[in-house]
């Protein structure tokens, strides 16, 4: 019963979901206001992996792309699958407790990579290399060297993407260590409203 009370949906994890929401649309209109080379959308994403697990790790990409894309930037809707790779990796490190072990650079990497490809691949494939991303000024750059479009697209995507997720992932983690225990036990389905809390 405990098992199947952590798989079930709360009002708690629903509340996360919708929070991981509001923190990468901001930290997206953030890095898009100041056309920052990273692009800081998705640290609500690798909260939700990180508390709630692959599955639900894909939700706030998926959301916040569609909400993005329908107000403020329209890449953001063709970037969520990008996203949903990243939200669904960021559980798999944190499941493995790449983070608890001090070898967050391998947890950026194991984040990172799957996501660049998928992101690096439409924006190849639907825009040509241009975007909003203030990253896209280094594609263009580089973009006029023996490299070309395509592969300067990868590069520049996967060292901006390996930033990214570095810093976000080092976020989520410092966030998770200050957080109460009780409600990151409600986030994860093993304490209710009235238990008593419990040393980690």
């Amino acid at each position: 019963m405990n098992e199947r009370k952590k798989h079930m949906i709360s009002v708690y994890r629903l509340c996360l979901v919708a929070m991981a929401v509001v923190m990468n649309a901001a930290g997206a209109q953030l890095a898009l206001t100041l056309r920052l080379p990273v692009y800081l959308d998705s640290i609500g994403t690798i909260l939700a992996g990180a508390v709630l697990g692959p599955v639900y790790g894909m939700l706030p990409s998926l959301l916040s792309g569609i909400l993005l894309g329908m107000t403020i930037d329209i890449y953001s809707l063709y970037f969520a699958p990008a996203g949903m790779v990243v939200g669904l990796m960021s559980g798999l490190a944190f499941g493995m407790h790449l983070t608890e072990k001090r070898r967050l650079w391998l947890a950026a990497a194991l984040v990172a990579i799957p996501g660049t490809l998928v992101s690096s691949l439409i924006c190849a494939g639907l825009f040509g290399g241009i975007t909003s991303s203030g990253s896209m000024v280094l594609v263009q750059l580089l973009a006029r060297t023996p490299l070309g479009m395509t592969a300067s697209i990868f590069v520049v995507q996967l060292v901006t993407d390996y930033l990214d997720r570095l810093v976000s992932l080092f976020l989520v983690t410092v966030l998770l260590r200050t957080l109460p225990y009780d409600l990151k036990s409600r986030w994860k389905g093993g304490m209710h409203h009235g238990d008593s809390e419990k040393p980690l």
